[in-house]
């Protein structure tokens, strides 16, 4: 059973999770160094080369009617810089995945 976040913790009670809910890692079931391989490569991916590659990606994906992330995860997939109208069906593509996503928490 779940706490509330907003009830307070008894006298003597240190704030921690419930010990009758199984522990789980955040890197899961998996090899821990697996896990932390992977998260250093991410953040290296998404790390521009320099300012102003991440200034020109930005001015790139604006001018195309993307956002920033969705032009660097195109050109960190499948290794491709869009531009209209050459690429107009990808764009509208991504578009349109835009609209069905749900939000992302966190």
């Amino acid at each position: 059973m779940r706490r509330d976040p907003d009830e307070r913790a008894g006298l003597g009670h240190n704030g921690g999770p419930p010990l009758d809910e199984p522990h789980r890692p955040e890197w899961g079931e998996g090899p821990v160094g697996t896990y932390f391989a992977w998260k250093a490569a991410h953040r290296a991916a998404w790390r521009p080369a320099s300012r102003d590659v991440a200034l020109s990606r930005l001015a790139r994906a604006e001018r195309i009617g993307l956002t920033y992330e969705e032009y660097t995860l195109e050109i960190l997939e499948r290794g491709r810089y869009l531009s209209l109208p050459r690429d107009a069906e990808r764009i509208a593509a991504i578009q349109r995945a835009r609209r069905t996503r749900p939000p992302q928490v966190g």
